[in-house]
């Protein structure tokens, strides 16, 4: 009798998680909001439709709960805050991270319209010498912090860092009013940005972090304790 129960037990614990992976993605999702619920207070997230093959993925992954209980592993004050590894959920103090993922990239993305502006969210992804197609991490993500730009920050910039490449005028006065990481655009895939709960992304940035193997994580871990669709709420 011990023995189909617990074969009975298995195989529900397999039907759980077959269910778990068929996650689809409704048209009704698209219109909703995400919340990332941190141990540092509430964010508000509303994604992109310009780029939907990240906007699914990421709204997927927040309907699997995959979010939940991942730590922001890496942390650079005045650049941003990155979150998204699965490894980081109950990893050990001083422990590495960053590597981990669901096993898929994502296709780049890139918009015009879509720029590095505090608060905006974006893809994490590998380095171009073994990413030539800069396609996206299928997990992790960074919410941009920066800083605030003067036009001589911004004119020394665009010459020494985008090689003449010139910053659009209206992109250039959002870089001076609430900050950004200008360097980073048509770089990294953009699908978000948080609409409500910046001052999170400033208390994230604050905080400590490690100057050992595990660089850039927080000494205190930071954590995404809940990630969930919401309704949209009207202007």
């Amino acid at each position: 009798m011990k023995q189909v129960s617990f074969l009975c037990l298995a195989l529900l614990s397999l039907q759980i998680s077959i269910a778990q992976k068929e996650v689809v993605v409704k048209k009704k999702d698209r219109k909703r909001d995400v919340l990332l619920q941190t141990s540092m207070g509430d964010m508000l997230i509303r994604l992109s439709d310009s780029t939907p093959l990240h906007r699914d993925n990421f709204l997927k992954l927040v309907k699997q709960g995959f979010y939940d209980s991942v730590l922001f592993h890496r942390v650079i004050n005045n650049f941003m805050i990155q979150t998204g590894d699965p490894n980081s959920k109950n990893a050990a103090a001083g422990q590495s991270l960053g590597n981990g993922g669901p096993g898929y990239t994502v296709p780049a993305e890139f918009r015009t319209t879509l720029f590095h502006k505090k608060g905006v969210i974006a893809a994490a992804r590998q380095s171009d010498d073994v990413n030539p197609m800069k396609e996206s991490s299928g997990s992790q993500f960074y919410i941009v912090h920066g800083k605030k730009f003067t036009d001589g920050g911004l004119d020394s910039l665009e010459t020494f860092r985008l090689k003449g490449k010139k910053i659009p005028v209206y992109q250039r006065e959002v870089y001076k009013a609430i900050g950004g990481t200008p360097h980073l655009d048509q770089g990294y895939t953009l699908f978000g940005e948080v609409i409500k709960g910046m001052d999170v992304i400033d208390k994230i940035a604050a905080v400590a972090t490690s100057k050992a193997a595990d660089r850039d994580r927080p000494l205190v871990n930071v954590m995404i304790v809940k990630a969930k669709l919401v309704k949209r709420k009207k202007k």
